[in-house]
């Protein structure tokens, strides 16, 4: 079977810049890929127990057509996975199958496998190279890009990582076929976000296009390529975060506090947060006198026609009140100093970092959307 080129997208970090490939077939190609930029290098491929059953066959047969050696890492499925006794487990399989610091560690999976992975490679060794195999929409255009590596604890996500960009990313479009409609809708989320921040002309035509995304037709490739473009022009910019490479958290910091008040589980997943913090940081922004509720609207309307939850009641299983919602939100990574950072917008495309956010205000926007439950 012969596939269109790939896409490239270049990620400019000086001695540390590395590609983004984006096409079908790239599953089937890595091999050739490893070998001819890497060579000599043996692999330790982490996967979780589903993606090991659909995708690692493929993986492995073609490491083996191109002579490198690899050792399978599997661990379950599932953002509880993103914790310290998987990470260890990661971390001592490496070591076990005696890789060495000029080895790599492959991620093959979505956000938590890339996140795990990414953290057991920065620290393995004291640093292993890193290539990340997104099989997820999520993951490809957001989570496999920019070198953010971490695991949750009870106190937060991702408060516990490392910076560790990788060498190269292979984002295969067509394992994207294989996901299930709930994990595809929670990665165009993250697609939605990239023409919220500063792209009104994308959210636009992913308003009229989003069909083709979903149908797997060149639309496809154009909104994960425009996508990865936008993260890493943000990442070349702010690597490590600070200053504008926050504008990637719109959305998140409500709903990261929605994922940790659901307990990571599967009442809410992370692009499912994403989808209603962003409509809750357009509404806020709307109590704030800083854009229009029709801004607001407009979100809540395209995310909810794709089929995201775009409301709080849509969270089975009932939430925590606002002071436990405000608790966990003081744990988001962009607080500093003990005040709040809020990504909010002055319209479609025109988001911005709002600091010292009144708490009192986000407290009582919260409680009202809470009753509405």
């Amino acid at each position: 079977m012969t596939f269109a080129a790939p896409i490239t997208v270049p990620v400019a970090l000086g001695d540390r810049s590395y590609d983004i490939l984006i096409g079908r077939g790239l599953l089937a190609a890595a091999g050739a890929e490893i070998a001819s930029r890497m060579p000599k290098a043996r692999v330790a491929i982490v996967t979780d127990e589903n993606l090991a059953r659909l995708h690692l066959p493929t993986l492995a047969a073609s490491l083996d057509a191109a002579g490198i050696g690899h050792v399978p890492v599997v661990v379950p499925p599932g953002e509880s996975t993103k914790s310290f006794s998987h990470f260890e487990a990661v971390v001592r399989a490496i070591l076990a199958g005696r890789l060495e610091r000029g080895d790599l560690v492959l991620a093959l999976g979505g956000g938590v496998v890339g996140d795990l992975a990414g953290f057991a490679a920065a620290v393995a060794r004291r640093g292993m190279r890193f290539v990340q195999l997104p099989t997820s929409l999520l993951a490809q255009v957001d989570s496999s890009v920019g070198g953010k590596t971490g695991i949750n604890t009870p106190e937060g996500k991702n408060l516990v990582g490392a910076f560790h960009q990788p060498d190269l990313v292979l984002a295969d479009t067509g394992l994207l076929d294989t996901l299930s409609p709930r994990e595809f809708r929670a990665g165009y989320a993250e697609v939605a976000k990239y023409g919220l921040i500063d792209d009104p002309a994308f959210f636009a035509w992913l308003e009229e296009n989003w069909r083709g995304i979903f149908a797997g037709g060149p639309e496809r490739e154009h909104a994960v390529a425009v996508s990865c473009r936008a993260k890493a022009a943000v990442v070349a910019r702010d690597e490590k975060e600070t200053g504008d490479r926050a504008l990637l958290n719109l959305g998140h910091t409500f709903g990261h506090a929605l994922e940790a008040a659901t307990g990571y589980s599967d009442r809410l997943v992370h692009g499912e947060g994403v989808a209603i913090g962003m409509v809750l940081a357009h509404d806020f922004s709307a109590r704030m006198n800083l854009c229009s509720p029709d801004d607001g609207r407009r979100v809540k309307a395209h995310l909810a026609a794709v089929g995201l939850p775009t409301t709080l009641g849509e969270i089975a299983g009932g939430l925590p009140d606002a002071d436990r919602l405000m608790a966990l939100i003081a744990q988001d990574k962009k607080v500093t100093r003990g005040t709040l950072t809020f990504i909010l917008t002055r319209g479609v495309g025109e988001a911005f970092i709002a600091r010292d956010v009144p708490p009192e205000a986000v407290r009582g926007f919260l409680a009202e959307r809470l009753e509405e439950v």
